[in-house]
């Protein structure tokens, strides 16, 4: 697509709006639309789209504004008040969806590398979609949402760890294959780390004696915030790609920086508009380059990783609370934000395939099972206290008898009705010490004291005047 030809781009967008307003009817999220607005006007459709240079210039854009906005909002402070449960959850979760991921993946025939990658797309589910649909049904406050919003911070963490490392031996694996012979395995992770170290000392330099200054300067305009914002985040990205990482560390590195500043929110709010759009051209990147090849064997095999992400992610979740002694009915309405892959999952595969690890069948079946399980979840968080109200008796079964309140150890019975655990603990009524003989009742307990009353001094009985 060239995009000078200003009528086709025309054409694109307005074909992308008409179906994100079918999309928007349907309660289903803008990312769905806009990857079958790829496919419809890509090569295997209408033919419009054809991934090119300057397609891909905007969709990696896009992905550096939306890491960029991940880490500029990136709460761990969230994290801390909901104590073990979201680390756990977290991490329990990524661990066991990869590892059966992984078995599943390679019971279909894949080989070891893309077993693995399955494995990983399998694991992180959406922050964004997620946020949305909890704030529209007004459960973002309470506690299984808390819950969620928590762990999901935690995947998000995970997952530009994983890119860091994929970058780092993509970047290991090139200076092999151009040496002819690779170096020395020591001394490729003693460059790896020290110029990551380099990065993230730089950065720490200006997040002490730069930003602040300036952005007091900067921030006087907020057009100009704007653009700082963004160019920041882009000039960070260029120095992580150019130092052997990736776009997307770079740019999440960069928001990190700003994420204890005042401007935080003020930024965040201004650029949600722009990574929107510029993540239209990602998806229909991605959508414009599907293979439908071999799309009967790839169908078999998306909807077996399909049903494992619908069905097995929240299982997973609902155990890993019910070991954590959780009400089984919270780790229900948990378990139902995992039953999706994230777009991190399709941004992860992107990255598998430039570095030659996958092929683009890969990214194809990757992308077919997130287009299943976000169209899918998307009515399964819609509709989670019915579904509850119609199976939470029988699941209600397996739970523990003694669930426990983190924070304060008190066991409750079946039914978990005990105090929300992550509301502040109320404060104790302390036992009111009985006057001594001869001493006024209020004396001493400053405006505890009532005027007017008087204690004799032989006895507890009070005489009003």
């Amino acid at each position: 697509m060239e995009l000078h030809d200003f009528p086709l781009l025309a054409a694109v967008l307005a074909v992308a709006t008409l179906v994100g307003l079918v999309a928007t009817r349907l309660r289903q999220p803008l990312i769905v639309a806009f990857i079958g607005v790829g496919i419809l006007v890509g090569p295997a459709g209408l033919g419009w789209v054809e991934t090119d240079s300057t397609i891909e210039l905007l969709a990696h854009l896009g992905i550096a504004v939306l890491l960029f906005l991940v880490g500029l909002r990136l709460d761990l402070h969230l994290v801390r008040t909901t104590g073990p449960i979201a680390l756990a959850t977290g991490l329990g979760q990524v661990i066991f969806t990869s590892a059966i991921g992984y078995l599943i993946a390679r019971l279909l025939g894949m080989d070891n590398i893309t077993s693995l990658y399955v494995a990983v797309a399998l694991t992180f589910s959406s922050t964004i979609i997620i946020v949305k649909l909890l704030s529209d049904k007004r459960e973002l406050e309470q506690l299984h949402g808390r819950i969620a919003v928590g762990f999901l911070i935690v995947q998000d963490i995970v997952v530009v760890l994983v890119m860091i490392t994929l970058t780092a031996f993509g970047q290991r694996d090139a200076v092999a294959g151009a040496d002819g012979e690779g170096n020395d395995l020591t001394t490729e992770v003693l460059i790896v780390l020290g110029k990551g170290i380099g990065l993230l000392a730089g950065i720490a330099l200006l997040m002490k004696f730069v930003l602040p200054r300036l952005l007091d300067h900067i921030a006087r305009s907020q057009e100009l915030l704007v653009l700082f914002g963004v160019a920041y985040a882009i000039s960070v990205a260029a120095i992580s790609e150019w130092l052997g990482f990736s776009t997307e560390v770079g740019a999440f590195l960069a928001g990190v920086s700003l994420a204890t500043t005042p401007y935080r929110d003020a930024l965040g709010a201004r650029l949600v508009s722009l990574r929107d759009f510029m993540l239209l051209f990602f998806f229909l990147q991605l959508g414009a380059g599907l293979e439908f090849a071999d799309a009967g064997r790839q169908m078999g095999e998306a909807v077996v990783l399909s049903l494992f992400v619908l069905i097995g992610n929240p299982l997973i979740v609902i155990v890993i609370m019910a070991l954590m002694r959780y009400p089984v009915r919270v780790g229900f309405l948990c378990g139902l934000t995992v039953a999706q892959i994230s777009e991190f999952s399709l941004i992860l595969a992107a990255l598998g395939l430039s570095l030659g690890h996958i092929t683009g069948a890969t990214v194809s079946l990757i992308t077919v099972v997130g287009l299943i399980t976000i169209g899918v979840s998307t009515y399964l968080i819609m509709y989670s206290q019915q579904i509850w109200g119609r199976i939470g008796g029988r699941l209600e079964r397996f739970q523990r008898a003694d669930i426990v309140q983190p924070d304060t150890g008190h066991r409750t019975g079946r039914g978990g009705r005990g105090r929300d655990p992550l509301r502040p603990r109320p404060l104790r009524r302390t036992r009111r010490r009985p006057p001594r003989p001869g001493r006024p009742a209020g004396a001493g307990r400053g405006l505890g004291s009532v005027p007017g009353d008087e204690q004799r001094a032989g006895g507890g009985h009070r005489r009003l005047r």
